[in-house]
């Protein structure tokens, strides 16, 4: 398979900035992810956060959860053939500037995706690691062994939580002190990645470091007031905000602190829809004002009285 390189996407210089010849049209990436009924992540964030940030997500839906705001109970994986076809599909009708990678199932989805990726070679690949603990640990292993064989050598930019990417590539660390984000990096370019963003790096006083680095150097980082609630969705929504602002003609360094601030303040404005975790607000700009004046509340006030009138439709 072909390897993306550190030295082809230099983080000074645009990755694949859009088509010149339509300005007018949004940049286009391609996901693959599953299907999440919460709203947490998977599709659902992938398709609001690209769309915020002012991409056009094209969604390739590669299974689907069954969980609820607070937990991941199961997850079925679509067929192979059924993601190979919604991919190539649409690749044949739009050109797309980057593809992101989140969860997708089974060995033989990321086998089919690698396949893809290898015939889009000089489009770069973003791709989110989660969290797996919810799975079974035989389903782990074996989903880790092939995302580390087979995507990871196609991966431009890996992205994941400090210690789930501390765990699956450096599990043999012994050093007292915990593994920096180069250490990570160059474990993941032992396998072809070229640059990683290491999130949620724990700092004293209750900061959080988030830090791009390749096997040869820190890149850059931002880092952030950690804060008190649980999120479910946080990682999603950085690695497709990332995925859209490089497919917008962001530099890399560039598009990974716009994508930091961006996530940071949807977690600020985060909302809790159930009765679990709290979700990002990946559209916290269209929020209106809090403190409306007189007279929209007048206006408010002049609604309450009109109800939604029923339809006429019998059964």
């Amino acid at each position: 398979m072909t390897n993306h390189e550190p030295q082809d996407l230099p983080p000074t210089v645009p990755i694949d900035p859009t088509d010149e010849d339509d300005d007018s049209s949004p940049a286009c990436v391609l996901v693959f992810n599953a299907s999440d009924p919460s709203g947490a992540g998977g599709l659902a964030a992938d398709v609001s956060t690209i769309a915020s940030v002012g991409a056009h997500a094209l969604p390739v839906v590669t299974g689907a959860y069954i969980r609820d705001t607070a937990e991941i109970f199961e997850h079925f994986a679509f067929d192979e053939e059924a993601v190979t076809e919604q991919a190539r599909t649409i690749l044949e009708d739009i050109q797309v500037q980057v593809i992101k990678v989140g969860f997708v199932g089974s060995p033989e989805n990321l086998s089919a995706i690698a396949e893809v990726a290898t015939d889009y070679a000089d489009v770069p690949l973003v791709a989110y690691m989660p969290n797996l603990s919810w799975w079974d640990e035989g389903q782990i292993d074996l989903y880790l062994d092939a995302f580390r064989e087979l995507l990871l050598p196609q991966t431009t930019v890996l992205v994941g939580n400090h210690s789930t990417l501390w765990r699956w590539l450096l599990p043999d660390w012994s050093s007292e002190h915990s593994p920096t984000a180069r250490d990570i990096a160059k474990a993941a370019g032992a396998m072809g990645v070229a640059y990683t963003l290491v999130t949620g790096i724990p700092l004293p006083e209750q900061f959080i470091d988030n830090v791009l680095a390749s096997p040869q150097a820190v890149l850059g980082g931002e880092k952030f007031e950690r804060f008190e609630a649980t999120f479910s969705g946080a990682g999603d929504t950085l690695a497709a905000a990332l995925a859209a602002l490089i497919a917008s003609g962001s530099d890399l360094t560039a598009a990974t602190t716009e994508a930091l601030s961006y996530l940071d303040r949807c977690l600020d404005g985060g909302f809790r829809p159930g009765m679990g975790n709290v979700l990002p607000d990946r559209m916290f700009w269209a929020q209106p004002e809090s403190d409306t004046d007189e007279s929209s509340e007048a206006e408010m006030d002049d609604l309450q009285g009109f109800a939604m009138p029923p339809h006429e439709t019998k059964h």
